[in-house]
């Protein structure tokens, strides 16, 4: 058998960041671009790139972010022990979960299948958790006590809090409603808000039927959701880099570190493994960084003088080369 493994990765969550230190190039034609890299190429159709991408605060940020939703659902959904949790930075633009249970070993690649797809909000039906098509006329209501709902039908309550609580007319529109739908659920959202938490009528403001609400409930499911690598918990057969190990992308470590330290947890500090020593560099381009509490560039070009950690970094991201 085999440990419940997940990889969550900052190369599939998309970040504003992408588009200031990512850089991708067609192996094909030749096209390039900046930020996160499309599935297939837009001129010539190819799915082969050459990637370069960037280890920043905002990347780790957001990897850790889905790693926390995750955490969540093993342990409140799956009914996990956080002892048999183990939580790791890669070493690289995210983090490692393993679960380890006799529980787990035994799971086949179809039943590993199914923890990915319930994480991951995949395939996810609205209408079984909570939003529910009353009549003809668009309305809709639920019944019961938040308190007493767990699993998605209460991720999705909460989800749909925190979205309508934090949207502007903008963020609404995105997800497909018209300005008028919009403006309606911006001037109504105490009402709303209200209602999600007493799970009263969904009906109760005219004029914001069932189509509204689904798209709301659906954009919220995808917020909620843990974005992970799905290939990785399937595959049964999977190797996994040993915690304490060098990441070859970054010279930086695998380190370990507990499932309740995660939001206080900083990889630029604890995975750095050498501590000691300068290299001289020259530096091709490079954005700034941290690593511990000293900030590095940005540099363009330069000859420069750096602790051996952050010559190391640029030098694994084939963004310097060694002169001394």
């Amino acid at each position: 058998g085999a440990d419940l493994v997940f990889d969550i990765d900052a190369d599939h969550i998309p970040t504003p960041c992408d588009k200031v230190h990512d850089n991708w190039v067609c192996g094909v034609c030749g096209l390039t671009g900046k930020g996160f890299t499309p599935n297939k190429c837009p001129v010539c159709g190819s799915e082969k790139f050459e990637v370069s991408t960037w280890p920043c605060e905002v990347c780790l940020d957001s990897a850790k972010t889905e790693t926390v939703k995750l955490l969540d659902m093993l342990v409140r959904d799956f009914g996990f022990s956080e002892k048999n949790i183990y939580t790791f930075f890669s070493g690289h633009r995210g983090y490692h979960v393993h679960v380890e249970s006799k529980a787990v070993r035994t799971l086949d690649a179809v039943a590993r299948k199914e923890i990915v797809d319930y994480v991951s909000g995949l395939g996810l039906a609205v209408y079984f958790h909570g939003l529910d098509k009353k009549d003809l006329r668009g309305s809709s209501s639920y019944h019961g006590s938040l308190s007493d709902e767990f699993g998605w039908r209460k991720r999705l309550v909460l989800g749909m809090q925190s979205f309508i609580l934090n949207a502007d007319e903008e963020n609404l529109m995105e997800i497909g409603l018209t300005k008028r739908k919009a403006e309606m659920i911006l001037k109504n959202k105490d009402v709303i808000l209200k209602n999600l938490s007493n799970r009263r009528s969904w009906g109760a403001v005219r004029g914001i039927g069932f189509e509204t609400w689904r798209k709301i409930a659906e954009h919220s499911a995808r917020l909620q959701s843990a974005n992970i690598d799905t290939v990785v918990t399937t595959d049964i057969h999977r190797l996994i880099r040993l915690v304490g190990t060098l990441h070859g992308k970054t010279g930086l470590k695998k380190v370990e570190f507990p499932v309740s330290a995660i939001d206080d947890f900083d990889p630029f500090k604890s995975a750095v493994a050498f501590k000691a020593g300068a290299v001289i560099v020259f530096v091709s381009d490079a954005p700034e960084f941290r690593l511990g509490d000293e900030v590095f560039g940005p540099f363009r070009n330069q000859r420069v003088e750096l602790p051996t950690a952050a010559a190391m970094l640029l030098v694994c991201k084939g963004r310097a080369k060694v002169i001394e």
